[in-house]
């Protein structure tokens, strides 16, 4: 197994991202409570968080929380433009980058010391650049292993750099709650809980075997290993990806969420896997939803379509339908947890005139509500007339 002798490692994690570019393009909104998303929170500036806002949480609750925030809608085309300004920082910094998500990756700059010095400095400067260059606050952790560099990220924030030396990772991963680990979110950290397992060091101490009883035999395992800091994974830059996805945890806000909060959530995976898609210049049929309940359990929903496309309306229209399917599942067993993901189809040369039709339907498809929405208030306004 490798195993590197430095921490050189950098998980690069954007701020609270679309609240940040809120108050960044907002100055009125600085140093408020800010909270994106009506029915459903997509992200809460550090501000709303300490009211106890947290992403996916319903927004009536967030509201109730936080009565002063500010509630915008999201602006999915500026944190599209922001995200690709944030990576061209990363890229101008190392060829080596992983993305995660829109908003964060990893960066191997092992073999850069000569030339742009230490990570700790490498991983200063960067931080520096995407503040003067794209206005946003970033935190980075640095580690010998992609999953403690996550970590290091999670401990840091907001807007820091923490290093995690070599020789000291169980010293800082073990007293740390057993969430820290990936895979464990609230639904399983309450599995673990009522056995005493409340940090890492207590999932260390326990035996593989053990821990698949527990949890399951995947996460056990996943869990043995991720608590001895055992991760044997490079930044990988040159796999070729045969889909694009993206997932939201609900936790356990998920027993009790509305249809309209449930699609809420739907529309944000959706517009984000679509955006990937049209900027990598791919094209799918296949829509997959797998679903995680509270008990563990899970269902996966998928449906190909007659034709390849990058059109966010048809793949919501399909994605909701796979919901709607679903929804009996949901009722009875609750939902935290919903990745998305779907599947390319077709070389890229045909995939950018799917392309270029997709955006072109998406345009006609907003031209059109706004249309229908114009010719309403102009039936109602005749009938105001009339009334008089």
């Amino acid at each position: 197994m490798f195993v590197r002798a430095d921490a050189s490692i950098l998980h690069a994690d954007l701020d609270s991202f679309y609240a940040s570019v809120e108050q960044r393009d907002d100055p009125a909104l600085r140093g408020r409570p800010v909270i994106v998303g009506g029915g459903v929170v997509l992200a809460a500036s550090y501000e709303a968080k300490a009211y106890g806002v947290r992403t996916a949480m319903g927004g009536r609750q967030a509201r109730r929380l936080c009565p002063h925030a500010a509630v915008v809608p999201p602006r999915m085309a500026a944190y599209t433009r922001a995200s690709e300004a944030v990576f061209e920082v990363f890229r101008d910094t190392t060829p080596l980058v992983e993305p995660i998500s829109v908003d964060e990756a990893f960066l191997d700059v092992g073999g850069l010391r000569r030339v742009s010095g230490t990570p700790v400095q490498i991983a200063a400067q960067l931080r520096s650049e995407v503040r003067d260059r794209v206005g946003l606050p970033i935190t980075v952790g640095i580690a010998r292993t992609k999953f403690l560099a996550k970590v290091a990220s999670q401990e840091g924030k907001p807007d820091g750099l923490l290093l995690v030396p070599p020789g000291r990772e169980l010293a800082f991963l073990h007293p740390l709650p057993v969430r820290r680990l990936w895979g464990v979110g609230a639904v399983t950290a309450d599995k673990l809980h009522p056995h005493g397992i409340e940090t890492v060091a207590d999932v260390a101490e326990l035996s593989e075997s053990m821990l698949a009883s527990l949890v399951g035999g995947a996460m056990g395992s996943r869990l043995y290993a991720l608590a001895r800091n055992v991760d044997p994974r490079r930044v990988s830059t040159g796999v070729r990806r045969r889909s694009v996805g993206a997932q939201r945890a609900l936790g356990r806000a998920g027993n009790t969420m509305s249809a309209a909060e449930i699609d809420a959530v739907v529309i944000n995976l959706i517009d984000r896997i679509t955006g990937r898609m049209r900027a990598a210049g791919r094209t799918g049929r296949t829509v997959t939803l797998r679903l995680r309940f509270n008990d563990f359990g899970r269902a996966t929903r998928s449906h190909t379509l007659a034709w390849a496309t990058a059109s966010t309306q048809t793949i919501l229209a399909t994605a909701r339908a796979l919901v709607a399917s679903a929804a009996p599942l949901i009722a009875e067993r609750g939902l935290t947890l919903v990745p998305t993901r779907m599947y390319f189809s077709g070389p890229r040369s045909r995939a950018k005139v799917e392309i270029a039709l997709a955006k072109g339907k998406d345009l006609y498809d907003k031209r059109q509500t706004i249309r229908r929405r114009e010719m309403a208030r102009e039936v109602q306004r005749e009938l105001r007339e009339v009334g008089r």
